[in-house]
C-alpha cells in the first residue's frame, strides 16, 4: 500500500437512512483529496425500504396502502442490488475505500464483500453462499445484500447483514428474483440468540483481516450527525 493507511470506523447505533447517506457523501469527498485514508460506517436504520439499480415495484409484495398505514417510505439508490428493507436488528455497513490504491474491480470488490459476510458467517458455524445477485444465502434465502456505488473510484453503500430483525416483515419486500424465498437472518440459522454487539464487533474483525490498514481509529460518533441532531431539536420543539 506504500504510505501510511488509516481506516477511521464509526460505529454508530440507530441512525436515520438520509443522515447515513449524507454522511457517506462527505467521507467520500474527504477520501478523495486523501486517499491514504478509508472509512467504515456501521450502523442500523429505522424502518425504510431502498429500492437499487435492479429493483423495481414488483419486488414489493404489499399495497400503497400498506406502506402508508406502516408508514414506511421507499427510497430509490443509485446502489446496485435490488429492494431492500431496512430494519433495527440489521446492521448495515458501508465501507468508503479507494478502490484504485487497492488495484480492486468493481466486481472483484463486490466479490470480496461477500467474502466478508462468509467468513463471518463461517464463525457462527452458519454456511453462505455468494451468488451473482450481489448478496450471501443461506439455504436458499438471502442473509445479506450486496449493493455498492462508487464515486471517482470511491466506493459508498455496501452491504445489510441480518443479525436479528423481525423476520415476519421481509415477506413484504424481496430481494433479488421477485419470487425469491424472504430473507433470513444469523440469529434464525444459527437457532441461538446472540448479542448483536458481538457480531459487529466480529464484522469489523473479518472486514479489517480483508481489507488490511497499517492504523485503524475507533468513533462512536461524528460531527455531522450530532450537527443534524440539534437542529432536528431545535425544529420540533420551536
Amino acid at each position: 500500500m506504500g504510505a501510511e493507511s488509516v481506516l477511521q470506523v464509526y460505529m454508530l447505533g440507530l441512525v436515520e437512512f438520509e443522515a447515513a447517506l449524507a454522511l457517506q457523501r462527505r467521507l467520500v469527498y474527504q477520501v478523495t483529496g486523501d486517499r491514504n485514508t478509508s472509512a467504515l460506517i456501521l450502523c442500523e436504520h429505522p424502518p425504510l425500504i431502498t429500492v437499487g439499480r435492479e429493483g423495481s415495484w414488483s419486488h414489493l409484495h404489499c399495497s400503497p396502502e400498506e406502506l402508508r398505514a406502516r408508514r414506511w417510505r421507499v427510497r430509490w439508490v443509485n446502489r446496485g442490488g435490488g429492494c431492500l428493507l431496512h430494519l433495527p436488528g440489521q446492521l448495515a455497513c458501508y465501507p468508503i475505500l479507494p478502490l484504485d490504491r487497492f488495484g480492486l474491480g468493481l466486481q472483484t470488490y463486490v466479490g470480496q464483500l461477500a467474502e466478508v459476510v462468509q467468513s463471518l458467517l463461517g464463525e457462527f458455524d452458519v454456511h453462505g453462499q455468494a451468488r451473482q445477485d450481489a448478496g450471501v444465502w443461506v439455504n436458499r434465502r438471502p442473509i445479506a445484500g450486496i449493493g455498492v456505488a462508487v464515486h471517482d473510484w470511491v466506493s459508498y453503500y455496501g452491504f445489510s447483514f441480518n443479525v436479528n430483525p423481525d423476520l415476519q416483515l421481509f415477506r413484504l419486500v424481496r430481494w433479488g428474483a421477485k419470487d425469491a424465498e424472504p430473507m433470513t437472518s444469523l440469529e434464525r440459522e444459527r437457532r441461538g440468540r446472540l448479542r448483536p454487539s458481538t457480531v459487529r464487533e466480529r464484522l469489523l474483525e473479518h472486514f479489517i483481516a480483508r481489507f488490511p490498514f497499517s492504523r485503524t481509529s475507533l468513533f462512536s460518533e461524528h460531527p455531522m450527525l450530532a450537527r443534524k441532531a440539534r437542529s432536528d431539536a431545535l425544529a420540533t420543539y420551536s
